[in-house]
């Protein structure tokens, strides 16, 4: 759970992750915040730039992000929102966007519940992903250097992508990005992050869209040091 912050990941942990994403285009990673009374936005320079938006160019709103979604993931993506306000659960998803300047992106949304001093849910804090075009051969280049155990670890980070793929809709490339980028940015070993997501499964209700909301909360608090506790409805 959160309560609100800085929105933009640290520099170093962005590096770190553009370095295992792949060459090429540089992968971004950037923070958002919705708050459901007003449904407001706020995001950082990171999602700015992902939609073609230098920061502060633009106050995102509503319209304006479900007008760069791609055509045919846009319905899906104001349901998931209308059900995020109405049922006060993290707003997820993983869908395309279209850039300023009409490139197209493939994002995932990870968030999870953002509350106020009352314990209140108030709206949905969390990460934009670009996912575009990863590269696994560069990735895997540059693990062998940052992340000498992987071998070892490779059967529970394995089980961990393959969660992420189910719920998420993704390949498994994408889903090692994920788990990657949360092993970054929290200081904690990928194999932990696996093993404790793995852990918490049991927490998850079968139904998809309360699936999809625990799953992000796990995989937002698995670096805390035991088996994340579901988020409260």
């Amino acid at each position: 759970m959160h309560d609100g912050g800085d929105l933009t990941p640290p520099r170093a942990d962005i590096d770190r992750l553009e370095r295992v994403v792949g060459a090429g285009q540089p992968q971004g990673v950037g923070g958002f915040r919705f708050l459901f009374a007003d449904q407001s936005w706020e995001w950082s320079p990171e999602v700015a730039r992902m939609h073609g938006y230098e920061p502060g160019e633009v106050v995102p709103t509503t319209e304006l992000l479900l007008s760069h979604k791609h055509p045919d993931d846009r319905d899906r993506v104001e349901a998931a929102l209308v059900t995020s306000v109405e049922d006060g659960s993290p707003f997820s998803s993983n869908h395309r966007i279209i850039d300023t300047a009409g490139t197209v992106r493939d994002v995932i949304v990870v968030s999870d519940r953002l509350l106020d001093d009352d314990e209140r849910v108030i709206g949905t804090i969390g990460y934009y992903i670009d996912i575009t075009g990863t590269l696994a051969e560069h990735r895997e280049g540059a693990l062998e250097e940052v992340l000498p155990d992987l071998v070892a670890s490779r059967a529970v980070i394995e089980q961990a992508k393959g969660v992420l793929m189910v719920v998420y809709g993704i390949g498994p490339d994408q889903a090692f990005h994920v788990l990657r980028w949360r092993s970054q940015d929290t200081n904690t070993k990928l194999r932990t992050i696996a093993e404790r997501l793995i852990a918490g499964l049991s927490t998850v209700a079968a139904a998809e869209t309360r699936m999809r909301a625990q799953l992000d909360h796990l995989l937002l608090t698995a670096h805390e040091g035991t088996a994340a506790e579901s988020p409260r409805r």
